[in-house]
């Protein structure tokens, strides 16, 4: 499976990389440039440097340290999104 399809590279390369050492994002883009272009790949990397030992995060970090579910992990359906509050009224600068 595509770990970052804007260097196309795979999940196994990445699990490579962290066999040879690598322990941040970082450190993997430089072996194979994953998570250096548009980033979005870059949530991946971090869960399987997770699930490979290598020190989580930030986010699930502080999701861990604020007794939240881990970020990465599907805990069901998504809560109700917080009403959105009304639009405040235009300011005029003179």
């Amino acid at each position: 499976m595509y770990v970052c399809m804007c260097h196309a590279v795979t999940e196994d390369q990445v699990k490579r990389a962290i066999d040879a050492g690598a322990d941040t994002p970082r450190r993997i883009a430089k072996g194979c440039k994953a998570g250096t272009d548009c980033g979005s790949c870059v949530r991946r990397i971090q869960a399987l440097l997770g699930e490979h030992g290598a020190r989580p995060c930030p986010t699930a970090r502080l999701a861990a340290k604020l007794g939240l579910a881990d970020p990465g992990a599907d805990s069901g359906p998504e809560p109700a999104a917080a009403p959105i509050p009304a639009p405040m009224a235009a300011l005029r600068v003179a």
